[in-house]
């Protein structure tokens, strides 16, 4: 079997690669094992502009939002669904000083933050002491049908192979790579945590941590917004929300915990005054890195190898830029933006 490009992995990268490969009229082949536990498979897929304890905004949002919201509404119109929706988040502060540094950004950041006139709003629903903001535009992406539906469309056309990728079996040759029977030009790792163990990558400064979301049940929260204390809550599906996430830089697995659904159970009777129960618990590690940017194009000195990786929590906005990036530069020598270009690490990938 020939073509040009092997795709390794299905989440949100390797969704984007192969979509914007095959807009180019390119052809490719994706290897996934479709694991129910992957980190694009458990996200929410919440895009929010303004993050942290600082309420800074988040690295290139302002580029990224110009691009990421036709992409997505291409994408959904591709598939047939509404892919990306468009939402405001409810913060609710924990404390005052967190309000305090709310208010001390409401003049910088004006495009996405304000302060409602009524802080009575939510009363009924949720218990706060100390008022809310608000940041709008916030966006909410449907990962579980866009991951699922390509896949779909993949597989009915002979260019996705389910399976586990045994690396062993990757051999370079003069003309570029072959993987069992397959032959290609190129393979791209866009296979999350499993990229850090790769002999490949292994050197790049992946920052792996584990997160945890629970999804709950209830008729009284509304669903056109996403609310937020400590963690976010948005709804997924009609009156199921999920709840998340944490960050746990030490683990031993990536199995939910007993100590996060305590945790999250007392939030919730603490936070909601309307009925909820707990539905599932889910939990997935992260391929998160030291610098927070993203691994992007081929390896220095192995170029029939790439990658597209190292996303983190930041995925669902960095993916389709950096797809598209690395498509540009694989087919027509486009440069990847400097902070995201893995030759910024060309000494430790020679080790």
């Amino acid at each position: 079997m020939h073509t040009e490009f092997i795709i390794i992995g299905q989440g949100i990268c390797g969704t984007w690669l192969s979509y914007y490969l095959q807009k180019e009229k390119r052809s490719f082949l994706v290897i996934d094992d479709n694991q129910e536990n992957s980190a694009s498979r458990v996200a929410a897929g919440i895009i929010n502009p303004v993050t942290g304890r600082r309420i800074v905004k988040t690295w290139m949002i302002d580029e990224l939002l110009s691009f990421l919201v036709p992409a997505y509404e291409e994408l959904g119109d591709h598939l047939g669904i509404n892919a990306i929706e468009q939402k405001s988040l409810v913060d609710f502060h924990p404390t005052p000083q967190m309000k305090l540094a709310f208010d001390g950004r409401l003049k910088e950041h004006a495009s996405f933050l304000s302060q409602s006139a009524d802080q009575n709003k939510y009363t009924g629903i949720f218990n706060y002491d100390f008022g809310f903001g608000e940041v709008d535009p916030c966006y909410l992406i449907n990962l579980k049908q866009i991951l699922s539906l390509w896949r779909r469309k993949l597989l009915s056309a002979g260019q996705l192979i389910g399976e586990d990728v045994d690396i062993k079996r990757l051999v370079q040759t003069e003309a570029g790579v072959t993987y069992k029977n397959i032959n290609a030009q190129k393979v791209i790792f866009c296979d999350g945590i499993h990229s850090a163990g790769n002999p490949f990558f292994k050197n790049l400064p992946f920052a792996l941590n584990k997160g945890e979301a629970i999804i709950i049940e209830s008729r009284g929260i509304p669903s056109d917004h996403i609310f937020k204390k400590g963690m976010m809550l948005t709804a997924i599906e009609t009156d199921i929300f999920w709840l998340g996430s944490n960050y746990h830089w030490e683990f031993s697995d990536d199995k939910p915990t007993e100590q996060f659904r305590q945790q999250t159970a007392t939030l919730l009777n603490n936070w909601l005054k309307v009925p909820f129960s707990i539905v599932d618990h889910k939990a997935s590690i992260r391929p998160a890195n030291v610098e927070r940017r993203p691994f992007v194009g081929l390896h220095p000195s192995q170029k029939n190898i790439g990658i597209l990786n190292g996303m983190g929590t930041k995925g669902c906005s960095l993916a389709p830029f950096f797809a598209k990036q690395l498509v540009d530069h694989l087919l027509y020598k486009k440069e990847i933006l400097p902070e995201a270009d893995i030759t910024r690490f060309s000494k430790i990938l020679a080790r």
